[in-house]
């Protein structure tokens, strides 16, 4: 699957692509029904399928730091977009000058002269372009005068609850820490990845060495204390405990995932690690210093194996 920044590598030329438009955050169950539809029609016309995203999302850049809490940052969204099989995500750079464009101008610019789209797949309640004013039926609209159709996806619903399938739900699921049900409505476990950075190293100082990694996103909706499994680059897989948040006690600003492995012995620099969430043990926490602090850590990691019948 190709990775198109900018319109300038837009790269189709006249014969087009088959394209969906969205944030495709946390690539849940909706997400993968409309990347069915997308599949298959591509397959019928002969054309590549497309994923258009935008970096960073709307929201964010409308709202700063009060946007919505990502589900996934940017290289966990193409590598779920990779796993359905698609073609290609083409990821525009959401700024002043896209964000000023009205529905008919993204259109024209974007959807025609750059991707030169013959059909396209929209959830059924999507909208677009700086007035608003692009929905299904002024695409339908855009497609006739144009020449490309234009179709829309049914609401996903969860299964067992019978609730429309969203970001917004999958957040919510996950900071109610319901792992359970955020599962449901992804279709597979909730993880975070990322790359082993060096740390402060005060985990190792307490007896707890951890691995830290960024990230790589404005905010989380997992907030706390969590037993975990890591699985390592060679496909080896560690239960452990994990810490995501500030630190508080020892002043930190910058929200980071901190995982200690039981029974681990090794250099994991460099490594990139992901991270399965299993089950909410505490919310993060201030003390009064690092005894206390270590104390708590100490209970944390025989509630972890606890839970993860380690014991």
């Amino acid at each position: 699957m190709k990775l198109l920044r900018g319109l300038h590598n837009a790269g189709f030329d006249s014969t087009g692509c088959v394209a969906t438009i969205g944030n495709f955050d946390g690539v849940h169950l909706g997400h993968q029904s409309v990347i069915r539809q997308l599949r298959a029609k591509a397959k019928v016309m002969e054309l590549p399928a497309v994923a258009i995203v935008f970096e960073p999302q709307p929201l964010e850049f409308f709202k700063g730091d009060k946007a919505p809490a990502r589900v996934q940052s940017f290289r966990e969204k193409f590598e779920a977009l990779q796993w359905c099989h698609i073609d290609a995500v083409f990821c525009l750079k959401f700024d002043a000058s896209l964000s000023r464009l009205s529905a008919g101008e993204f259109v024209t610019q974007v959807l025609m002269d750059h991707l030169h789209i013959k059909h396209l797949v929209v959830g059924d309640d999507f909208r677009f372009g700086g007035d608003r004013s692009g929905d299904f039926e002024f695409l339908q609209e855009a497609g006739a005068e144009s020449g490309f159709s234009v179709e829309n996806t049914p609401t996903q619903t969860d299964m067992v609850r019978g609730e429309r399938v969203s970001s917004t739900r999958v957040r919510q699921a996950l900071s109610a820490a319901d792992f359970p049900l955020v599962e449901r409505l992804l279709g597979r476990p909730y993880s975070i990845s990322g790359p082993v950075l060096h740390g402060e190293k005060l985990g190792r100082t307490l007896g707890f060495a951890t691995a830290n990694i960024a990230l790589k996103r404005r905010s989380s909706p997992l907030k706390g204390v969590y037993a975990v499994v890591a699985t390592l680059e060679d496909g080896s897989e560690y239960k452990g405990v994990a810490n995501l948040g500030v630190k508080p006690t020892v002043g930190s600003f910058k929200a980071n995932l901190e995982v200690h492995l039981f029974d681990f012995e090794g250099d994991l620099y460099g490594q990139r690690l992901t991270v399965r969430f299993v089950e909410k043990i505490r919310d993060e926490q201030k003390f009064s210093g690092l005894e206390q602090l270590t104390a708590q850590i100490q209970q944390d990691a025989v509630r972890a194996r606890e839970i993860l019948a380690l014991t």
